[in-house]
């Protein structure tokens, strides 16, 4: 490596994809270390998801209070949330104020999306190409680019030829739809769809819902703060950030304190009612153990089928509703406000796929293996290609030529979720591997970020110009990945993105680390103590 290119003007310390939650945060970090930076957002705005996820109904399932930035004492301080579970428009205002607070829309070039990125070992440094043509060279490149940002668009026979208007949730139009008056047929009833399905509801002629899975949903109890309940939150914002740091999930709140077997019968009700009604994917851990005992599990399981058999009035309806194919909080949990209620309307109309699946589209229905349904308007809530999409859309050329798309061809490898071998001096915020969607993705950007700037700032004061991965590091750590899962009852549930089983073709790989969030932490602090073990720093 005999090229030098520290005094080039033309380089820069940093090329950042993404401003969204962990892609802002990184911008903050460029800025407190004197890094320069040029980062690329392929959205209009900041907010990542939060931008494009705009359909009606649109909330977060963590408490906002915890998904939320904790790295700035005065913006967690001047920032009120209106509700405790907010509605998207308020979550993209938060990160609009954000970055309006520290100052940082003029370091984010906006529409601009990255086509192609490739590394060159005698500079040790990446290109990085835009679709505009634009064209940047950094010492290292940073992917913020989400774990759920890369549509999956389902492959239906005839889909071009529907004639009627075609909505994806994952890229809403900006301006209100009126569904008034509109035959409305909705595929997909993960957590956008059963999120988007009751306010279409309340406005369409009819809804058909197309439902290939399944799955739980606990509802939301959506509530506004009360001045006296606000001033407890902000006098006790620090300990909860701290026990959210060290927790399984990044959030302040644990299981019951006492094991379900040491409880009779009413108190574990009373334990699972409490929850219930607490509402949000905290049901899902309501019991020590219900994660990786089956027995525990099958209590919080038989609960919400009980809740689900008396919301639903129709009995058929009510079974085809309640899955058989995974136990509880194994897929991730949705959350609702009167999903199930909504089936309750003459006008709505639940579509098993399991017993009669589509087989085609013509311009004006859906047909499945028995019927044919007539409509206006389809909206897709098919999710997405996650964890790996949309690194996969800009598939990276690392050394020797190797791309993204060859060396995760039998699913992604990475050591600790933050590099891939072959791929020097680039780091994947939230990727696979890393905790990601299995925790509060707020907390989990703000530790991943602070811990790559780390890695940098270290690199920078013992003039290191090359960081990179072995494939036996990244090995290993795709095993403790994989063990980490198997002592939870999350393989037991097939077909689920978190292994990709959504994406016709995908290698089948459990992707997030299943150890928890304060177990990964303390991981990746000690690799740091231990002079950054598993990746080689070299300084020519």
């Amino acid at each position: 490596m005999d090229v030098d290119v520290s005094g080039r003007s033309d380089v820069v310390d940093i090329c950042l994809v993404g401003a969204g939650v962990a892609g802002l945060y990184a911008l903050w970090q460029c800025k407190v270390s004197g890094l320069s930076v040029t980062c690329y957002e392929a959205a209009g705005d900041v907010g990542g998801v939060w931008y494009w996820n705009r359909y009606p109904g649109a909330r977060c399932d963590i408490e906002s209070i915890d998904y939320s930035y904790s790295f700035d004492k005065g913006l967690q301080a001047e920032w009120r949330w209106s509700e405790n579970y907010a509605t998207q428009p308020e979550i993209l205002s938060y990160f609009q104020h954000a970055a309006d607070r520290l100052a940082l829309r003029d370091l984010i070039t906006f529409e601009e999306r990255v086509t192609s990125a490739a590394y060159d070992d005698a500079s040790a440094t990446w290109t990085v190409r835009t679709a505009s043509g634009k064209q940047t060279v950094a010492r290292y490149l940073v992917l913020a680019t989400g774990s759920l940002s890369s549509l999956n668009v389902p492959d239906i026979d005839g889909f071009d030829s529907f004639s009627g208007d075609v909505l994806f949730t994952a890229e809403w139009p900006h301006e209100p739809v009126d569904f008034t008056g509109k035959r409305v047929g909705l595929i997909g009833t993960g957590s956008s769809g059963v999120q988007l399905a009751p306010l279409v509801a309340e406005q369409a002629a009819s809804l058909t819902v197309f439902q290939r899975s399944a799955n739980y949903s606990v509802p939301l109890h959506v509530h506004s703060y009360t001045d006296e309940e606000w001033a407890e939150i902000l006098a006790g914002y620090e300990e909860r950030r701290a026990v959210s740091r060290v927790s399984l999930g990044g959030t302040p709140h644990g299981p019951n304190p006492v094991h379900p077997r040491d409880m009779d019968e009413a108190q574990r009700h009373a334990a699972l009612e409490q929850r219930w009604q607490r509402g949000g994917i905290l049901f899902a851990s309501t019991f020590q153990e219900q994660r990786v005992d089956l027995a525990v599990n099958d209590l919080a399981r038989e609960f919400a089928e009980e809740k689900i058999r008396a919301i639903v009035h129709d009995a058929q309806t009510a079974e085809d509703l309640i899955p058989t194919d995974h136990p509880i909080g194994t897929k991730r949990p949705i959350t609702d406000t009167g999903y199930f209620e909504m089936f309750n309307r003459d006008h709505v109309t639940l579509v098993n796929l399991r017993r009669e699946p589509i087989t085609k589209m013509t311009p004006e229905a859906v047909v499945t293996a028995e019927r044919e349904f007539e409509i206006d308007v389809l909206i897709l809530a098919t999710g997405f290609d996650a964890f790996t999409g949309a690194l996969k859309a800009i598939n990276p050329v690392g050394v020797d030529g190797v791309d993204m798309e060859e060396a995760w061809r039998d699913g992604p490898v990475t050591y600790l979720g933050v590099q891939v071998p072959a791929f020097p001096n680039m780091f994947v915020v939230n990727g696979p591997g890393s905790p990601s969607v299995l925790a509060n993705q707020a907390m989990t950007a703000e530790q991943q970020v602070e811990w790559i700037f780390d890695l940098i700032r270290h690199c920078r004061a013992q003039g290191v110009i090359r960081v990179s991965t072995s494939q036996e590091a990244a090995a290993e750590w795709g095993r403790a990945v994989q063990a980490a899962a198997d002592k939870t009852l999350y393989p037991t549930a097939k077909n689920t993105w978190y292994v990709g089983a959504n994406v016709p073709g995908k290698p089948q790989v459990f992707m997030p680390y299943a150890g928890g969030f304060g177990t990964y932490r303390q991981i990746c602090d000690e690799v740091a103590a231990a002079n950054y073990r598993g990746f080689d720093l070299r300084t020519s």
